[in-house]
């Protein structure tokens, strides 16, 4: 038997206000909604860095931020209030694109005794593909809710959700995910 976690990555205001697609937010909350009513931990990951971030000037993708983003004080940096973390729920922040790396998810998830990730976020080409190609080394059993991830670039979405990411996960829709929590 297996305990899954729900990872809710980057969805973070300056990425959603990116976002094309005005469904995106609600059925994401749906998830998260059924995840907690199954007992499901929600897991919540963000980017985020020290004053003046000294982690990004190295990063090609980064450290092309304006000064100030994702740091403490960035309204951008903040979970969308539509699916924002409850008391108790881990909000894990992390320094580069996969959720692993530069913070300690693999330390929070075992902890729990979660051995399946349910990966949802902004965006698939970014955060998503990069967790999942982690998770799968670290031997987490994966599900991708591929439209509770979000890319801009629909054609990208499309080949990661259908030709990369069944290699090392199972994908479904969010709402066939909910429908097999009951």
């Amino acid at each position: 038997m297996t305990k899954p976690a729900l990872l809710v990555m980057d969805v973070q205001r300056a990425i959603t206000e990116r976002v094309p697609d005005p469904g995106y937010i609600p059925r994401l909350a749906r998830a998260v909604a059924a995840a907690r009513a199954a007992g499901v931990p929600v897991v919540y990951v963000v980017v985020g860095f020290r004053p003046g971030r000294p982690e990004a000037r190295s990063s090609r993708m980064f450290g092309a931020l304006p000064e100030g983003a994702f740091t403490d004080g960035d309204p951008g940096a903040a979970i969308h209030p539509d699916v924002a973390p409850r008391p108790g729920e881990s909000v894990v922040t992390k320094k580069r694109v996969s959720a692993f790396t530069g913070s300690d998810l693999d330390l929070v998830l075992r902890g729990g005794g979660i051995d399946h990730l349910v990966l949802t976020g902004l965006a698939t080409s970014g955060v998503v593909l990069s967790t999942l190609r982690q998770a799968a080394d670290l031997d987490y059993r994966l599900t991708v809710l591929a439209d509770g991830c979000g890319d801009a670039d629909p054609e990208v979405h499309r080949v990661l959700t259908g030709k990369v990411f069944p290699r090392q996960a199972e994908v479904t829709t969010v709402d066939e995910w909910i429908s097999g929590l009951s």
